[in-house]
């Protein structure tokens, strides 16, 4: 068969086509990137507090610096599983919210808290790339609401945030600078 300019602009048009709509929904993108973007900073503000400040708490009966890093492990455990994917069962968790302060009180050891952190992450984020747009239209039952995965993620996505802010107060208030506030002070 012999392959006309005209034949391989229409199966190159075809091919284009096909690929656009293949790809992921935009907001998947999107929202893959901020989960990537609080992950790094959560990361490097977990690396640069001292294992003597994860213990500290600003007063009683607010969670410690530890339990924070804890629970932003645990929203993404229960963003896997509301949306109706499962955690690797050595992750421990279980989506009980009577359980869940034993899950933020389990350790203070910052290793170990940074490898569940990151691991709840990467459990997130594969969960959430295999999204499609009727995936994201279906409802879920979360906070005793029935609202679309889409503005779940979308509330998920600001609690992971909130817990950031409060991450860089309580280090800031430990006398350690969010590492990459050092990078732009510097430039």
């Amino acid at each position: 068969m012999k392959i006309t300019k005209k034949l391989f602009l229409v199966l190159l048009t075809i091919l284009l086509a096909t690929s656009v709509f293949a790809e992921e929904p935009v907001l998947i993108k999107e929202f893959v990137g901020q989960i990537e973007f609080v992950q790094g900073r959560i990361t490097q503000l977990a690396e640069a507090v001292p294992q003597s400040a994860y213990e500290w708490r600003p007063e009683e009966g607010v969670r410690s610096v530890s339990e924070v890093y804890l629970h932003i492990a645990f929203a993404n455990y229960l963003t896997v599983t509301i949306t109706g994917g499962t955690v690797p069962e050595d992750a421990g968790f279980v989506m009980d919210f009577n359980k869940a302060h034993d899950w933020d009180t389990q350790t203070t050891d910052k290793i170990k808290i940074l490898e569940k952190v990151n691991e709840s992450f990467a459990t997130l984020k594969e969960r959430i790339k295999s999204f499609t747009d009727e995936d994201m239209n279906r409802e879920v039952e979360a906070f005793g609401m029935t609202m679309t995965v889409r503005n779940f993620m979308i509330t998920m996505i600001g609690h992971t945030h909130e817990h950031l802010g409060q991450s860089i107060a309580y280090a800031r208030t430990n006398h350690v600078t969010p590492p990459w506030s050092k990078k732009d002070s510097e430039g």
